[in-house]
């Protein structure tokens, strides 16, 4: 029974400075504003992988999913992202982003680049209710997001 209680402590012990440890690496204004931009592009790709496997048949096509997702493209699209594309968080700054510098550097591009998206998201979020809106419309959705990548993205 004590070596049980033993073996539970440590394994306490060990998943409490796991987690201590990686949240840590969240504190900076820095790392909370990668993590931010990283959570955020992962909700694109979540809504646009709902979407793509509609638009190539590998799920069948279901109106109230698909403007589900097309909504919520568009709302991530058309929020704020100004306080997680923050000085000191490029590639070449900070471990773990894959924003290049030049996005801190020519913002008015990057704006337009992201401006683009939320016109294209917005479309899609008014055309998903048939399979051939968001047929037509992931093209340009895809389109704004690779211009943005593009230009401002490491390869991983």
């Amino acid at each position: 029974m004590k070596s049980t209680r033993n073996i539970l402590l440590g394994l306490t012990t060990a998943a409490l400075t796991a987690g201590m440890v990686f949240a840590g690496s969240h504190t900076t204004p820095e790392g909370q504003a990668v993590a931010a931009r990283q959570a955020h592009m992962d909700l694109y790709q979540f809504n646009l992988g709902i979407l793509g496997n509609m638009a190539k048949g590998a799920v069948e096509f279901d109106e109230a999913v698909a403007m589900g997702a097309a909504k919520d493209l568009a709302a991530l699209a058309n929020m704020s992202q100004a306080s997680y594309w923050i000085a000191g968080t490029s590639s070449t700054d900070i471990e773990g982003s894959r924003a290049l510098a030049a996005a801190f550097t020519d913002m008015d591009d990057a704006v337009a680049k992201s401006m683009a998206l939320a016109e294209a998201a917005n479309a899609m979020a008014e055309a998903a209710g048939t399979l051939d809106g968001v047929k037509a419309n992931l093209g340009k959705v895809g389109g704004a997001c690779g211009a943005c990548h593009k230009a401002y993205r490491a390869p991983s």
